[in-house]
């Protein structure tokens, strides 16, 4: 499958942060679940889309990245604790790395994730940064 169809196959969840939520036992879950893990067959899934909300559940601060992310070294990836709950694993940008903290609350930006060469396909989707 070419970068191109993977692109476009995955932009509902790249920018809308698209998740699902169990209308039996209420859970959510990003990415989008086809099956409640706590419910399995009883539970009825539907889409949720999400505010773009919430505060830094835990973090990292990365200073030796693959080549691909060499150019932004070091930065910081958290993990999101989204105001419905559910988590998710993002870049923090925009803020100084020494200063971030567990709980600091944070909002969703849409971003360049990466280009492929020169004239490539240039992917983008969602990091946070921390609310103001």
């Amino acid at each position: 499958m070419s970068d191109i169809i993977r692109t476009w196959r995955y932009i509902p969840q790249r920018y809308n942060l698209i998740g699902t939520k169990c209308t039996t036992c209420g859970k959510v879950y990003f990415p989008p679940r086809v099956i409640c893990p706590e419910c399995r067959r009883n539970g009825k899934l539907e889409n949720i889309q999400f505010k773009g909300t919430g505060k830094i559940h835990s973090f990292s601060i990365v200073r030796t990245p693959i080549d691909d992310f060499k150019t932004i070294a070091p930065y910081s990836v958290a993990i999101i604790e989204l105001d419905e709950g559910a988590k998710v694993t993002s870049q923090i940008v925009d803020a100084d790395i020494d200063n971030i903290k567990i709980g600091d609350p944070v909002e969703m930006v849409f971003r360049k994730i990466r280009e492929d060469g020169e004239d490539g396909v240039i992917s983008y989707g969602f990091k946070f940064k921390i609310k103001k």
